[in-house]
């Protein structure tokens, strides 16, 4: 395998506009002089205190990819500048004065920790300049002095000392601040364990896996040959591919089997690159493959932003879901009908890392009694993601081997407000907010619709982050996906501070104690506070009303109360369970009948009900006076007619 010739592929990470290098360090350390000698290919007899941006010839590297130098002040008056110039830098590059040692320990004093302290996360390059003034008869190693910096600040990606005077090594400086930016070390490797990262590590896998075209766990010398066409526009001749399998056999056994060279060979060999310095090898490879400085698909490798209202959701297609079932029994190596832990990660071992780690999704779906992870407990999750963020779950699917096109596994839907007006919805997947006060029985209708067993004791939910998803069977063999989301009761004022809260909600489910008159009177200003703001906003959503904990002794007044007040807003009567006995009286299923029907529960407010009469009247005021007008017309053009004739008759 070789490296990038004349012919390879190049890549330019920060668009049109180039490479943006910002020289920055104390006064007088040879910044402008650096500068100037790098673009006029001379030392300058004067210079500027502070040069504008200076634009380096574009044939000056290899990669030919435009460069622009930013010249900084230190001064006080000049810091906002500064600091703005900084964060918009691709590289920095910190000089000294090799003359001054004053000046390289501010480097670690000041600079460095001032990088950090404004977040400015970019490679930076330490320059010694003014090589030519120090003095001979105290030598520097230049190694010694900046190891132990090195080792304290991981972001410094070299160090060189230069002489614009002498012109020792400047076109160097900006070479190396440049190959910073295309080929940054930190994605790729560990420099203290000498190894590669698990992110790069992960993207050679799946590169290896989609250049394995028989899956044979190997790559022949055909497919060595398609791969190095590919990546560097080159074949590679017969006595090369023998010579590139022999430094890896040589080295590492495993990495060359009968049938070609291995996936531990192919990491092998680009960790032995990234060793030598030739880590433009490396990146050129992921480049072609659609990676970026984060080591994830690159944003043109994936749909673009979703256009679409915000009572619109986004669903997986027929196509990604068979290919999700494709893969789920694929990576079910036992064959038990689920996977466990271990089977997950390696489904997930070609993707930046496993999505499924991190909340909301981790504890969202089904699991069996052993703790794997179901069929339906599996879609479930990737409708999730769908959901909730299409881009990323389209990444991920592209990551595990979604071949097809990335905008054939997702499909928008059609919005709310005309399911309304057509009362009934076609979604696949549904949304459902779980409002209620604290204690009420929220958390444990989430965990029993995904076999969570009943907890013991009470635990607060104290994030707005608790999902649960799992699909619900209907009659006549057709399935839905249902979202459950718990609203905290403390969360739910911010919810409701923004105009599109209820858009991405299909029904909205409030839960109460039964056992507590507080608690049914809280969930009632609840619902009522829904209610409002659906109505204020065209948000109306259906809402269902669930009396929790049935199997101890309700209030008093308990009935009477829950069905007066679903009476008067025209909602269906609370609806009993007990997730402590498993007693749930089909309340998913009908959330999910709640949900196909958007027309239907709708409560309707007091408020409400008087802005209704009210348009009601407006309305019938307004065709009294269209008609009224219309008869007047009629009666003038009438007397009109009548008038002629008279005159015409006299």
């Amino acid at each position: 395998m070789a490296g990038g010739g004349a012919n390879a592929t190049r890549w330019n990470p920060t668009g049109a506009a180039g490479v943006r290098i910002v020289v920055a360090g104390d006064a007088k350390t040879g910044k402008s002089s650096l500068i100037l000698t790098a673009a006029a290919d001379a030392f300058p007899p004067s210079v500027l205190s502070v040069l504008p941006p200076t634009r380096l010839p574009d044939d000056m590297f290899p990669d030919r990819v435009p460069v622009t130098v930013v010249d900084t002040s230190s001064s006080t008056e000049n810091r906002g500048k500064l600091v703005e110039e900084l964060r918009r830098a691709d590289a920095v590059i910190l000089t000294y004065a090799c003359d001054r040692p004053e000046t390289l320990d501010r480097l670690s004093t000041f600079w460095l920790p001032e990088l950090r302290r404004i977040e400015v996360r970019v490679p930076v390059i330490v320059v010694g300049c003014m090589l030519d003034k120090r003095d001979d008869d105290y030598p520097v190693s230049l190694e010694q002095v900046m190891s132990p910096i090195m080792q304290q600040f991981r972001e410094i990606e070299t160090c060189i000392e230069c002489s614009a005077l002498k012109f020792i090594q400047v076109p160097e400086v900006f070479y190396y601040a440049q190959k910073a930016v295309l080929h940054p070390t930190a994605p790729l490797f560990d420099q203290e364990a000498q190894t590669l990262k698990p992110r790069c590590v992960r993207a050679l896998k799946r590169i290896f896996i989609l250049c394995d075209q028989d899956r044979d766990g190997a790559l022949s010398d055909e497919e060595l040959n398609d791969f190095q066409v590919k990546c560097f526009n080159a074949p590679l001749q017969p006595a090369e591919i023998v010579g590139v399998k022999k430094v890896v056999q040589e080295k590492l056994a495993e990495g060359v089997s009968e049938r070609g060279l291995t996936l531990t060979g192919f990491l092998f060999l680009h960790a032995l690159f990234i060793e030598k310095g030739r880590l433009e090898t490396t990146w050129t490879v992921l480049r072609k493959f659609g990676y970026n400085n984060e080591i994830r698909l690159s944003d043109d490798r994936l749909p673009p932003p979703i256009k679409k209202h915000p009572d619109q959701s986004v669903e997986l297609t027929n196509e990604a879901v068979d290919f999700l079932r494709t893969i789920f029994f694929t990576y079910d190596i036992d064959g038990d009908g689920s996977l466990r832990a271990p089977e997950v990660e390696d489904l997930f071992s070609t993707a930046p890392e496993n999505p499924w780690n991190e909340a909301p999704y981790r504890d969202a779906g089904e699991k069996n009694a052993l703790g794997g992870l179901t069929i339906d407990g599996f879609l479930s999750k990737w409708a999730l993601m769908a959901l909730l963020d299409p881009i990323r779950c389209v990444e991920y699917l592209i990551y595990i081997g979604y071949a097809g096109d990335a905008s054939t596994a997702i499909r928008v839907t059609r919005r709310r407000r005309l399911d309304r007006k057509k009362q009934h919805s076609d979604r696949n997947v549904y949304q459902c907010f779980v409002f209620g006060p604290k204690e009420a029985g929220k958390s444990a209708l989430l965990n029993s619709f995904i076999g969570r067993p009943f907890p013991g004791e009470y635990v607060p939910t104290t994030n707005d982050n608790n999902y649960a998803v799992h699909i619900v069977d209907q009659p006549g063999g057709i399935r839905k996906t249902l979202v459950l989301r718990e609203i905290p009761e403390d969360g739910v004022h911010n919810l409701l501070s923004s105009k599109d809260a209820l858009a991405a909600c299909d029904v909205a489910v409030f839960v109460h104690d039964s056992t507590r008159e507080s608690s049914w009177k809280r969930a009632t200003e609840l619902l009522l506070d829904v209610a409002s703001h659906g109505e204020a906003t065209g948000y109306e959503v259906p809402c269902l009303i669930v009396a929790a904990k049935d199997d101890l002794e309700s209030f008093v007044t308990e009935i009477q109360n829950s069905t007066r007040v679903s009476q008067d807003l025209g909602i269906e009567a609370p609806i009993p369970i007990s997730t402590k006995l498993g007693d749930l009286s089909n309340i998913f299923l009908r959330i999910v009948n709640a949900a196909e029907h958007p027309h239907l529960s709708i409560p309707e407010t007091e408020a409400g009900k008087s802005r209704k009469h009210y348009h009601r009247l407006i309305s019938r005021s307004l065709m009294f006076v269209s008609v009224g007008a219309a008869v007047a017309v009629v009666g003038l053009a009438a007397y009109r007619v009548y008038a002629a004739r008279r005159n015409s008759s006299s």
